[in-house]
């Protein structure tokens, strides 16, 4: 079935139309040449017959003209019988004489014009014509020509020759010319075609070459250059070497971006890298200096107690510190799916922060088997989830873990505490898709709220009769997980 529009002349490439519009000049101009050629024929061939008919008509004349004015059949019979035999080139077919009342009074056939008839019609009617312009008439469809002319003495009419020639040979001809004509116009306008296609593929060779390679570079994204010597003529040789430029320009660029990229990526993890060091070595050395004084002073209760809140406050500032280093810039997540064990292994982490906060904790770890979700942010979004939790719900308070398995694949995880709410400051960072960490307070939900939607997930809050009630959804991974950059 042919495609819609590819019979529109608009749609087909310039090596079919070209030569299409070539041969069609060609056709049109060998139209023109051949009507100015049959035209030239046709007069040609009307004035030698012309020219012919008058001297038959002359000779015919001299001979007859004697014999009208005597009105005698025979002498004039005599005189038609010797002109068919002078003047054969002619090809009469018929001659008469006629007396001035349009009788007959002698003809070349009379058994078919006897003496004393009249014309036919048709006949007398282009004998007329012929006998008023002076020339032959044609009759194209009868291949004939009728010849006429007015025999007179003085101002006294004698009466008028008739002849009817045959004029097949010469229409025979302009047949055969025509014929002619056309199967050498066809001919050309065909080679002309034929060669016009083969010249204008060649000239348009290196166009559609870069073509090809805009095409290519569309798919790929990479201009490939192209051999500049298959160009004809400056024009092609031009548009080559801009090609190639462009080319060599888009290729430099890349490799420009990638350096640039790579130098990017190693001043980050330098930056980073500095950063971290500088800040966990500020409270490293409070830490080192907290561990001397309890090696010298740990029976002191007083020094032992002032030296365990600074190591505590150092490792709290070493935690935070780490924690946004992990939301910045992460390494690749650990690709084992998580199980139950990863959160009951919390369990354990965070059991000596309940404890010395005097609360209780209520534990439901309902994940059966393993979910294809990352095993190592999973946790750290339960793990900052639970600390939250603790710093928030006051002493005797109850802290509830449920861990459950989403619909559709993936992980649920509920943290409930005790205490009086989320701050409106701190609740808005659910919704917060940017920004730095927060100066007052809500640094462990920050860093969940990321790192569950770098998994795809989300962390909601639920209407809760006591305390706060946080949800963090988290979706099976569709496909195996790669690093990612949390922001």
């Amino acid at each position: 079935m042919t495609p819609p529009g590819a019979l529109d002349p608009r749609r087909w490439p310039l090596a079919v139309r070209v030569p299409l519009i070539v041969a069609m000049l060609v056709a049109g101009v060998a139209l023109a040449t051949g009507q100015a050629v049959l035209s030239r024929l046709a007069r040609d061939q009307e004035r030698h017959l012309s020219e012919l008919a008058s001297a038959f008509l002359d000779g015919l004349a001299t001979a007859v003209q004697p014999a009208a004015a005597r009105a005698d059949i025979w002498e004039a019979f005599d005189a038609l019988d010797r002109a068919r035999a002078r003047y054969g080139a002619l090809r009469p077919m018929l001659f008469a004489v006629l007396l001035p009342d349009g009788t007959v009074l002698a003809s070349a056939e009379p058994r078919s014009i006897p003496s004393g008839t009249r014309l036919a019609a048709a006949l007398a009617a282009q004998a007329d014509a012929a006998a008023a312009a002076g020339r032959p008439v044609l009759d194209a469809d009868a291949a004939t020509a009728v010849l006429a002319r007015d025999l007179a003495e003085g101002d006294v009419p004698l009466g008028r020759i008739v002849a009817q020639a045959d004029i097949g040979p010469l229409l025979a001809e302009r047949r055969a010319v025509v014929r002619t004509l056309v199967l050498a116009n066809g001919a050309f306008a065909l080679v002309f075609a034929a060669a016009g296609v083969l010249l204008v593929r060649h000239l348009l060779a290196p166009a559609d070459l870069v073509r090809r390679r805009l095409t290519e570079a569309a798919r790929s994204g990479r201009p490939v250059p192209v051999d500049e010597t298959v160009g004809i003529g400056p024009e092609h040789a031009a548009l080559l070497a801009a090609w190639n430029r462009a080319a060599a320009a888009s290729a430099e660029r890349e490799a420009m971006a990638a350096r640039l990229a790579k130098e990017e990526r190693h001043a980050q993890v330098g930056r980073l890298a500095a950063a971290m060091a500088h800040e966990v070595n500020n409270p490293l050395g409070g830490l080192i200096t907290a561990v001397d004084t309890l090696s010298d002073h740990g029976d002191d209760p007083a020094v032992r107690a002032e030296a365990l809140g600074l190591l505590r406050r150092g490792l709290g500032d070493i935690r935070n510190v780490v924690r946004a280093g992990l939301v910045t810039w992460r390494g690749a997540p650990g690709t084992a799916a998580l199980a139950a064990q990863d959160f009951e292994d919390l369990r354990l982490l965070i059991r000596h922060e309940v404890a010395r906060r005097g609360l209780s904790l209520d534990w439901q770890n309902e994940l059966p088997g393993k979910v294809a979700v990352d095993r190592t942010l999973a946790r750290q979004v339960a793990l900052n989830l639970l600390l939250n939790a603790a710093a928030a719900s006051p002493p005797q308070g109850t802290l509830r873990f449920r861990a459950s398995e989403l619909d559709g694949g993936g992980a649920v995880v509920e943290v409930t505490d005790a205490g009086p709410g989320l701050p409106s400051a701190v609740e808005a960072l659910l919704d917060a898709r940017d920004g730095p960490p927060p100066e007052d307070g809500g640094l462990g939900l920050w860093t969940a709220v990321r790192l569950a939607r770098s998994l795809g997930g989300r962390i909601a809050r639920l209407p809760s009769d006591t305390g706060t009630r946080l949800v963090a959804e988290l979706p099976a991974a569709p496909a195996p997980m790669e690093a990612v950059h949390a922001l």
